[in-house]
């Protein structure tokens, strides 16, 4: 037989039991037709896995390693921000030490002042010595 054929046959089969599910329901009542109905679900679910694993023996590996990458890769992401937020906020806090020990010190035009003070002080002391 053909694989596609049976499959086909066993879709249809499970169709019809989900409308015996319903007929169920209405005609003897609502809890034999919804147990019905539900181990028909259960079991076609069983048989969707089934069937895709046949068809494709890696679609589950293929969906286990999608969730495993989303995942881990959310997680990756979220402790490098962390850990690099944190590393950022302390280069931040050297750099304003830095910047203020800078700001303390005098300023090169400054110096050059003092100097030129210092050595005309000096030369006005010299001359009038």
């Amino acid at each position: 037989m053909n694989p596609r054929r049976v499959d086909a046959i066993i879709d249809l089969g499970y169709g019809v039991l989900i409308f015996v599910s319903i007929v169920l329901i209405v005609s003897v009542g609502t809890l034999v037709g919804v147990a019905f109905g539900l181990g028909v679900l259960i079991s076609y679910a069983l048989h969707v896995v089934w069937k895709m694993a046949r068809f494709d023996p890696d679609w589950m590996t293929q969906t286990v390693e999608e969730t495993v990458e989303e995942t881990v890769g959310q997680q990756v992401e979220q402790t490098v921000e962390e850990t690099v937020g944190e590393q950022v906020e302390t280069v931040q806090e050297q750099i304003e030490t830095v910047d203020q020990r800078i700001d303390r010190r005098p300023r090169e035009d400054e110096i050059e002042e003092l100097l030129e003070e210092t050595v005309t002080d000096e030369t006005e002391d010299k001359s009038d010595g």
